[in-house]
């Protein structure tokens, strides 16, 4: 318990500095040495500045939010094209990518009604990253989005469950999503937790859903699609489904 507790009063401190904290590799932004990256990245930078002012929603993240381009295509053309969204995901980032690319482009130009941030699972493997110090990570970007976008609407998304059934790295997403849960205020940070929808009563996943237990399918999409529906609308005013954005839908009138 005093260990949960002080992870959560460093990422609270983060939010509050609007920076992130340096010491630990999770909150220090970092470019990727691979070249398909640095022309993904380049590419989106282009994307955020042709759209600028005209986006209306940001998706950030890692491939789980690029692949709204793959198995997700369908359902982004139904939901999200229309609203101008801008897909900022790279596959394979961690936190500490994604603070370098919005301190270096990704945010050229752009006032989005709200930013939709889903990041992490990276930081989880491989680089063994605590708990505390992924909350760290991803607390470090609300915090930028909200020094540099002061006026749009983060919405933060749970950290997805991975693996066919329960295991321990479940078990550390769910402490992660339990400290940055903390970091909504209802205001300018919404959060939004849909990953139990992945799971069925027995703790299992299925390949209908996430084939290889941690990307998602087209039908995995359309639930995430259906989870932001609501709150984009309500809570940054995003313009329904068949609406122009920026354009109020047409007021019904009654004639005689």
């Amino acid at each position: 318990m005093p260990g949960t507790i002080h992870a959560l009063q460093v990422s609270l401190a983060s939010l509050a500095l609007w920076g992130p904290l340096i010491g630990q590799s999770a909150v220090e932004p970092a470019p990727r040495d691979e070249q398909w990256w640095r022309q993904r990245h380049q590419e989106l930078n282009q994307r955020a500045t042709t759209m600028g002012a005209g986006a209306e929603i940001l998706f950030i993240g890692d491939s789980i939010t690029q692949g709204w381009e793959k198995e997700g295509k369908e359902v982004w053309a139904r939901h999200f094209e229309p609203r101008n969204a801008i897909n900022l995901g790279i596959a394979g980032d961690r936190t500490q990518h994604v603070l370098w690319r919005l301190e270096n482009g990704n945010l050229n130009g752009v006032k989005p009604k709200a930013a939709v941030v889903m990041i992490g699972t990276n930081n989880l493997h491989l680089w063994a990253n605590s708990v505390s110090e992924i909350a760290d990570g991803v607390a470090a970007i609300v915090a930028t989005l909200r020094k540099t976008l002061p006026e749009t609407k983060v919405f933060l998304l749970g950290i997805l469950p991975r693996g066919e059934c329960p295991n321990a790295q479940r078990g550390k997403v769910l402490q992660v999503n339990q400290i940055l849960s903390r970091l909504a205020d209802g205001k300018s940070v919404h959060w939004i937790d849909f990953g139990s929808r992945y799971v069925d009563g027995r703790g299992m996943i299925s390949k209908d859903l996430m084939p290889d237990f941690l990307h998602l399918s087209p039908a995995a999409y359309q639930i995430w699609a259906d989870e932001l529906e609501g709150p984009l609308r309500q809570a940054a005013g995003v313009s329904p489904l068949g609406a122009s954005p920026g354009v109020d839908p047409p007021r019904k009138t009654h004639g005689k």
